[in-house]
């Protein structure tokens, strides 16, 4: 995953010295707490713990209240995994964990994000809502790294200064699915049918972002 951080880096960097010039470009740095949700499976249930969320992003305003934003957060957590039933005839009991000692994980967010800004860029603070769409790449301990769907929403205001710096402090909704093996069902005509059963994450946060216009 590390190969992943410097392309990211190098990427947003270029974009950030061919944007000085520009009159629509922010960079944006992101911090946030992101809320922990719980995960059901068929036999166990997973924990995606509550931590803290970085990364960072470059924001073009296409119209004056609108814009599109190629971001990338990571987001450091614990994944423990229990059981829900008996296993290993009985000797290992419901609410056992699994991966303990061993669930440490994280979650990369590469997102297409679109903002609408309520009222004009002269306001000092200035309302938005937006969503974006794009892929997770999930690492665990136990299977590496895997990439997945993943979107978010979000509301929040940013706050402007008469510098090129301001500040959006917002609330956001983040999921990711993934396939976690099949569901099977009797059709009458053709006999058993599995099915693609799959499991997200809904994880609700609360952050803010550094924002760094070009234009001035």
């Amino acid at each position: 995953m590390k190969k992943y951080h410097v392309l990211f880096v190098v990427f947003f960097f270029s974009l950030a010295m061919s944007a000085q010039s520009a009159q629509s470009f922010l960079l944006n740095l992101y911090g946030g707490y992101t809320f922990s949700d719980k995960v059901d499976f068929d036999n166990s249930y997973a924990k995606v713990e509550d931590g803290f969320e970085y990364g960072l992003g470059l924001e073009y305003f296409f119209i004056d209240n609108q814009s599109i934003e190629l971001k990338y957060n990571r987001f450091d957590t614990n994944m423990p995994l229990y059981t829900k039933i008996a296993l290993n005839n009985g000797t290992i009991p419901p609410g056992t964990q699994l991966n303990a000692g061993d669930d440490k994980g994280a979650i990369n967010y590469i997102l297409a994000d679109y903002t609408y800004y309520f009222g004009s860029s002269s306001q000092k603070a200035i309302p938005f809502i937006g969503a974006g769409a794009g892929i997770s790449i999930l690492e665990t301990p136990q299977s590496g790294s895997g990439t997945y769907f993943a979107w978010e929403v979000k509301a929040g205001v940013k706050v402007k200064t008469n510098s090129p710096l301001s500040i959006n402090l917002h609330a956001y909704l983040q999921s990711m699915s993934a396939a976690v093996g099949y569901d099977y069902y009797w059709d009458y005509y053709f006999g058993p049918l599995a099915v693609t059963d799959y499991a997200s994450t809904f994880q609700f946060g609360l952050g803010a972002s550094l924002s760094y216009d070009f234009s001035k």
